[in-house]
């Protein structure tokens, strides 16, 4: 029997939505969902927190909490990107130990962790916060390709994390890398060495993850994520459905009724009505332009939207063909948040301004300079001397640097916060939480809206930093 955690409430509305469900519209199917007997109901973190304040005018801290009161026999899940918890910076320890706290207290059951390096010393805390905190720490593994990259790395990495006490590992693809033939020898692989649950977690966007989850599956991985038929396929998991479905009187079956189902896709259709205006057909169909680019589908739609705000839709293609170039350079790091966004966002520069690395954004600075984590592989020596001069890279784990800063975040922000989790939220978005507070007392009457003109982008020209919007960037 394969077990099954249903990413309809995250990950399947991030990838295909832009992270736009309410909590409003997953109340009425709560208890439903509840009762089918999955593995955990992946419902928070990644980037609903952000947009809860900034898009929906919600309280990121509520919708766990709400739907608890209805899902009270399947665990509750949330992504975790360890020292960065849901944001994209790493925070102090204080930081991450107060809010993997807070969120057990708000209903999380189930930590997925992950870092964007693989570097374990930035799940370290989160991990051990989690274990304290009494839920269960999954430790994920990051999926990517490069010729530093290898299934005997990855495995290596799933035993350090056991080591480290997690309760079950994830081996993340976050971009649907994986081949089947891929995930069965790593399945196995790893099988042999680490005696905790193995979850594969996997897109679309290629369009082979239904047989990809086939072969792990009989390599004895023993959860799948999926997400429900009008949240799936595409850039999102496959179908809930439809896997359900093709393990059906096998061996493997999940034991879901598929009946009771097709009444819950029934009700997340006239959802998905809703927010089809969040969509393009890009991240609805496979593209495997993702083999040659190694481009997830969340990343995908950021270069899109980056370039349409530039007027500038036309160089989707050589951007697209300089990811991969800019990420050999800087040490091949995981496509996967914050990396994807960093990468990316420079592959932008280099392609609009018309000189290569000749601006170069602060997190692309801070990456290089090692603030984010060790690099998986060595940054060219030109690339470096180019952007750090004669600063040299930290080496030390770099949530050490960081000193306390709750409480002083905590008078920072003063009345405004009703609580800690308020002050967690001006903590992890200053800017959009201090808005989204002012708005809650009555003390701000404006409308939260995506920001599409008047874009800034924060840059490095010899060695000196820069405000510039996008028009300047583009000439």
């Amino acid at each position: 029997m394969v077990k099954v955690t249903d990413t309809t409430l995250r990950d399947g509305h991030q990838s295909l939505f832009a992270t736009r469900m309410r909590t409003k519209d997953m109340v009425p199917i709560a208890e439903a969902m509840d009762e089918m007997g999955f593995f955990s109901l992946e419902v928070w973190g990644g980037a609903t927190f952000d947009s809860a304040m900034r898009f929906l005018n919600e309280n990121p801290w509520d919708r766990p909490r709400t739907l608890k009161k209805y899902i009270k026999n399947t665990p509750l899940q949330m992504l975790l990107r360890g020292q960065n918890l849901v944001g994209y910076r790493h925070y102090p320890d204080d930081v991450v130990e107060k809010f993997v706290f807070k969120a057990v207290e708000a209903g999380i059951d189930i930590f997925r962790i992950f870092d964007a390096l693989n570097d374990i010393r930035n799940m370290q805390t989160a991990i051990k916060a989690v274990k304290k905190a009494g839920a269960h720490a999954q430790g994920a593994v990051v999926y990517t390709i490069s010729p530093i990259h290898t299934l005997e790395s990855f495995v290596s990495m799933a035993k350090k994390l056991e080591k480290l006490g997690v309760d079950s590992i994830c081996i993340k693809d976050m971009a649907g890398l994986m081949s089947p033939t891929v995930a069965y020898k790593l399945v196995k692989m790893m099988k042999k060495e680490v005696s905790v649950p193995i979850d594969l977690h996997t897109h679309s966007t290629v369009g082979w993850a239904p047989v990809t989850y086939m072969k792990a599956v009989e390599a004895g991985v023993d959860i799948i994520d999926t997400a429900m038929s009008p949240f799936g396929f595409g850039t999102s998991q496959p179908a809930t459905e439809s896997m359900v479905a093709v393990f059906k009187g096998t061996p493997y079956d999940t034991g879901m009724d598929l009946k009771k189902l097709e009444k819950i896709a029934k009700y997340f259709r006239n959802v998905e009505k809703k927010l089809r205006k969040y969509t393009r057909m890009e991240m609805r169909i496979a593209d495997t332009r993702v083999l040659i680019y190694q481009v997830p589908g969340g990343m995908l739609s950021n270069l899109y939207n980056q370039l349409k705000e530039m007027n500038a839709e036309d160089k989707i293609e050589e951007v697209l063909a300089e990811v991969p170039r800019v990420r050999e350079e800087v040490g091949y790091p995981p496509l996967v948040t914050p990396l994807s966004q960093i990468v990316g966002t420079q592959a932008v520069m280099n392609v609009i301004s018309g000189e290569r690395w000749k601006m170069v954004t602060k997190e692309m600075k801070n990456y290089i300079k090692g603030l984010y984590g060790k690099p998986p592989g060595e940054i060219k020596e030109e690339i470096r001397k180019k952007v750090l001069s004669d600063e040299e890279p930290i080496t030390v784990r770099p949530a050490d640097l960081l000193k306390p800063e709750f409480e002083k975040l905590k008078k920072e922000i003063g009345n405004l916060a009703d609580g800690e989790e308020d002050v967690l939220s001006y903590a992890l978005f200053p800017d959009v939480a201090r808005k989204f507070l002012m708005r809650k007392k009555g003390l701000l009457n404006e409308v939260p809206s995506p920001p599409t003109e008047g874009k800034k982008y924060k840059i490095w020209i010899n060695g000196e930093e820069y405000f510039v919007n996008v028009e300047e960037v583009r000439n």
